[in-house]
């Protein structure tokens, strides 16, 4: 990797935009990097680490303080590096986030995201590769083959870490070393196989723990049973088991036995107490069928009486139809004469008070009951025939009041008619002030009107802003959202290539075993042909399964490509669509936005209202002229109406009062004629309600009397004198069939107790009674306890046997069990043992008497090459004094050892601790070092070519011959068209070194520029 160029601008303390050709640097090989403390040498190189990567090594890689304060406050700060890699040039420009000044932002600043652009020199012409940053960052990564931290420590050597890396101890270096050679999968394998032994010892202990619980399980079993004479001792489990077997199998057969017998006694006297229960049953059921026969016999005398007077009811129930027939009869009679008493009681008031009632005559109360029907006949044919005359002139009246109210209405209309013609001349005056105002306000309303169509588009446009700021939030939190799933596919992708590439690395070393693993005796060799196998390849850790394991490594990182491919893609577009509503201004804040579309908003509404309101205007001074013209004409129409009407309305009066004379005679005192109708109708009702009701009454009077007569007739036939004796046999519905549920119940009894007396269990209990037997209590309660003694015998005989029984089937299963289970531990055993072996062995333990960890053995073989590599370098710089030696001799008091480093002087023929070298000495050692270790990590990154070099500060310790060796050493670096830059403000270095790349330091910020001469600096 060369660097060609590097453009810094708003970056670091450099607050404008500086170039450095570093191929015109290039040219010479050796350059120097000066400047006063402060001035930004360091800053230099964070530049180029930033365009590579980022960020800047360190404790610098706050990103947001990567901006100048020197620089003005819209410049936006940038870094482009122009290099070479893999025979292809190349083109880095990135801007860290920064506050953007602006008048829309909050607080006065907008923030700017961090920006990436990614260019490839194609034939001449730069061809973008990507504009993303996680994109660029990787394409960078793969063709460096370094990431930053090995780039910090191969291309920019800092020697304050090298040395404090050089005085540490063992343990302390192997951070470092992990951290350039990537070793960290050795120290994963070593935690996998401790993860795998300590699962195993777990297994052996789980399956031991088992083995134990089977025999105290065994142990607890046959304890129950008291079996402990001549067992086996309790060490050796097997033939314990063994003998306990044999020993509950025949305890269980006694038991057993003694459990037959047992049931058979109790059954016997469970017999005994069953037969004396149904003696004493069927005894006890005697005496209670003999008290129901005692019971019946003294019932039958009542139960006779019974049917005697229900027999009586059923004879007067012949006669309740008649019965009934007479007393709805004289209830009807009495009801019609209340009525006819009523209506001449009605008719009196009413003859009292209504003076067309005045003919008829009633004296008492008894005459108007004898003589009503002749009096009340008369009257009422007379006031009928004067109720169908005045009915008769009804519509002459009806025509009366028409007339008159035709004349009251057309002196409302006279008096209507002018007062409307004194309103309309008010409205005309009314109309005549609106048109006069109305006009006034025509002319501003057109002014506000003309400007319509500019506000319209205003709004629309402040409409689309806000819509293109609220889409490009949308679109920046989906954008957001998609860079967070692409970092950790992106994550995983790296991680499933890892993972495969580690399957393929253990497999090609595990080839050998794979291929043993195929061979068969007197096949050929797929490698030589031979059909000997005298000593095939051991297996290694992998196993048979390692092929298959890297086939599914390789399908995963496939998988989690194609999906980072995907999720890239699609992340670029919304980075496209970001860019592209920032560009229609959708950067913009939304408070902003909103606000400006809300003023034209209102600006458009106003021009529209004006619009609106100027036509409503001239609307209604064009009714205002159309109503003015019309009310003037209704002024008009009715006053000639006027006219009209006063001269109707005297020919009215006139017709009105003859009409009213005519009529005078029939309305005899009353307001109307309605009115006499309406009194000769109640009349006329007062009258037939009174005829109706005498009817009424002589009717009922003779139908109670024919009821009468039917009843006396049913009387002899039905066996009885009189209604009065017929009435007391009768009974009510619910007392009749009471009456007959007991006779019933009484009846059925006495069928049951006869048929009782000739069941089975009571004829047997007759038979025992004649027998002699008597119910014995003492010999009842003898038997009982005999049988209950006998049955918890007999259950407890079977308990016994019962328990020996499970027993014995948990002895079986159990025995059985624990041969299984201790046949198959003695493998996991074995294989916990190897691991066990294995892992102290990786991990520095056990057999290991060197200390020294798998991961700590891997970089033992790195550090010996580094040492090798910094040896060559450290004797030119020593003259010929020095090496530095790698040692893997074991540490004191237990240590783990592996990482140890030793000075051997070549003078003494001596080797010493690292420590004890002097200033010039560290800084020479440390410098060799840090060039041993960018070798070596140069080789073990597959090679890349490191070009450009970078080697910052230290030279101050060294002696005018320690330098001018070390200047022989660097400048030796530059073999094969290498750059090396050295960092140092060092004095004897300008004078040295005649190209420079000079930082100058000022008020306004740093510049730079470069130098190919011997001048001091100012």
């Amino acid at each position: 990797m060369r660097i060609h160029h590097l453009r810094i601008s708003a970056f670091g303390p450099f607050a404008g935009t500086e170039d450095i050709d570093f191929d015109r640097l290039s040219g010479h090989g050796l350059f120097l990097l000066n400047g006063p403390t402060g001035a930004g040498k360091t800053s230099v190189l964070d530049a180029i680490c930033f365009a590579l990567y980022g960020s800047v090594p360190g404790a610098r890689q706050d990103g947001k303080r990567l901006r100048s304060d020197h620089a003005e406050p819209g410049r936006e700060p940038a870094v482009t590096c122009e290099f070479s890699a893999q025979g292809r040039r190349f083109e880095v420009t990135r801007s860290p986030a920064w506050d953007k000044p602006s008048a829309r932002g909050k607080n006065g600043f907008t923030t700017q995201q961090a920006k990436t652009l990614l260019r490839e020199l194609v034939d001449g012409a730069w061809v973008e590769k990507s504009a993303r940053n996680d994109e660029a960052g990787a394409e960078i990564l793969a063709l460096l083959g370094m990431d930053r931290e090995q780039f910090t420590r191969v291309v920019m050597l800092p020697q304050g870490d090298f040395a404090a890396f050089l005085r540490s101890k063992a343990a302390d270096r192997l951070e470092l070393l992990q951290k350039l050679f990537g070793t960290q999968r050795f120290e994963a394998l070593e935690h996998e196989l401790a993860r795998q032994a300590a699962e195993a010892r777990d297994n052996v202990a789980e399956l031991t723990g088992r083995l134990e619980l089977l025999t105290a399980r065994a142990e607890s079993e046959a304890g129950a049973l008291g079996l402990n004479e001549g067992a086996p001792p309790a060490d050796n489990p097997a033939a314990r088991l063994e003998w306990m077997v044999a020993a509950v199998g025949e305890r269980h057969r006694e038991l057993a036995d003694l459990a037959v017998a047992a049931e058979t006694g109790a059954r016997e006297r469970a017999l005994a107490v069953e037969e004396e229960i149904g003696r004493r049953e069927r005894r006890r059921r005697l005496e209670a069928a003999v008290t129901r026969r005692a019971a019946v016999q003294s019932a039958a005398p009542q139960l006779e009486s019974l049917a005697a007077r229900i027999a009586r009811h059923r004879q007067a129930e012949v006669l309740a139809a008649h019965l009934a027939g007479v007393d709805a009869a004289g209830a009807k009679v009495r009801r019609a004469a209340n009525a006819a008493e009523s209506s001449v009681t009605l008719l009196r008031l009413a003859a009292a008070e209504e003076p067309e009632l005045a003919g008829v005559r009633l004296d008492s109360a008894e005459d108007s009951a004898q003589g009503l029907s002749g009096v009340a006949g008369e009257e009422l044919g007379r006031l009928r025939s004067l109720l169908a005359v005045v009915e008769a002139r009804l519509p002459d009246e009806d025509r009366l009041q028409g007339l008159r109210t035709r004349h009251s209405a057309l002196s409302g209309k006279r008096q209507g008619l002018a007062e409307g013609i004194d309103e309309l001349a008010q409205r005309v005056a009314t109309l005549e002030d609106e048109r006069v105002t109305l006009a006034r306000d025509v002319e501003p309303l057109e002014l506000r009107a003309g400007t319509a169509a500019l506000r319209a588009k205003e709004a629309a446009a402040a409409a689309e802003l806000l819509d293109v700021v609220r889409r490009h939030a949308g679109a920046a939190f989906a954008r957001d959202a998609l860079k967070l799933k692409f970092d950790a596919a992106r994550e995983h992708q790296l991680e499933a290539k890892r993972r495969w590439l580690d399957l393929r690395e253990e497999r090609l070393a595990n080839a050998a075993a794979e291929l043993a693993a195929q061979l068969e005796q007197d096949c050929p060799c797929p490698v030589c042909g031979s059909v000997e196998h005298p000593a095939p390849a051991a297996a290694g850790t992998g196993g048979p399964s390692l092929a298959q394991e890297e086939e599914d490594a390789h399908a995963l990182y496939e998988a989690a490509d194609a999906a980072c491919t995907a999720l890239g893609a699609e992340l670029a577009g919304a980075n496209e669509q970001v860019a592209v509503l920032a560009g229609q201004g959708g950067d913009m804040p939304e408070e902003e936005a909103v606000a400006a579309a809300g003023e034209a908003r209102a600006a458009a509404a106003d021009a529209e209202s004006a619009v609106t309101e100027l036509a409503s205007v001239r609307t209604r001074l064009d009714a205002l002229n159309a109503d003015i013209a019309e009310t003037a004409a209704l002024k008009a129409g009715r006053e000639a109406e006027l006219a009209r009407a006063a001269a109707a309305q005297a020919g009215l009066a006139e017709e009105v009062g003859a009409l009213d004379t005519a009529l005078a005679g029939l309305r005899s005192g009353h307001r109307s004629l309605s009115r006499r109708l309406r009194a000769l109708e109640a009349a006329v009702a007062v009258l037939g309600k009174a005829v109706e009701a005498q009817a009424q009454l002589e009717q009922a009077q003779d139908q109670a009397m024919e009821a009468r007569e039917q009843l006396e007739l049913a009387l002899p036939r039905a066996g009885f004198s009189t209604a009065d004796e017929a009435r007391d046999q009768l009974l009510s519905a619910d007392n009749a069939a009471a009456l007959e549920r007991e006779l019933r119940a009484g009846q059925d009894e006495a069928v049951r107790v006869s048929e009782l007396f000739e069941s089975e269990d009571i004829v047997r209990a007759l038979g025992e009674q004649s027998d002699g037997y008597t119910v014995d209590e003492e010999h009842y309660a003898v038997l009982q306890t005999e049988a209950v003694d006998a049955g918890h015998k007999a259950r407890e005989a079977r308990l016994s046997a019962g328990l020996a029984g499970r027993c014995l089937e948990s002895l079986t299963a159990i025995k059985a069990e624990y041969e299984a289970m201790a046949g198959a531990a003695l493998e996991p055993a074995e294989r916990a043992a190897m691991l066990a072996g294995l892992a102290d062995a990786a991990a520095g333990r056990g057999d290991n008497t060197y200390r020294m960890s798998l991961n700590s053995y891997v970089l033992a073989a790195r550090l010996e090459q580094v040492a090798l590599a910094a040896s060559e370098r450290l004797v030119d710089m020593s003259d010929g004094r020095y090496l530095l030696q790698h040692t893997d001799a074991r540490a004191a008091r237990g240590a783990k050892s592996g990482l140890g480093l030793q000075v051997v002087d070549q003078w003494t023929g001596y080797r010493r601790d690292t420590s004890t070298l002097s200033g010039g000495e560290s800084f020479m050692a440390s410098l060799s070092l840090a060039l041993g270790l960018a070798d070596v990590v140069q080789q073990e990154s597959g090679g890349v070519e490191i070009e450009t070099l970078f080697v910052d500060e230290g030279f101050g310790s060294l002696d005018e011959q320690s330098l001018e060796q070390v200047m022989d050493a660097l400048e030796g670096l530059r073999d094969g068209g290498r750059v090396v830059g050295l960092v140092s403000h060092v004095g004897e270095m300008k004078q040295r070194i005649g190209t420079q790349l000079q930082v100058l330091k000022g008020r306004n910020g740093s510049t730079l520029r470069i130098s190919e001469t011997l001048d001091a600096l100012p």
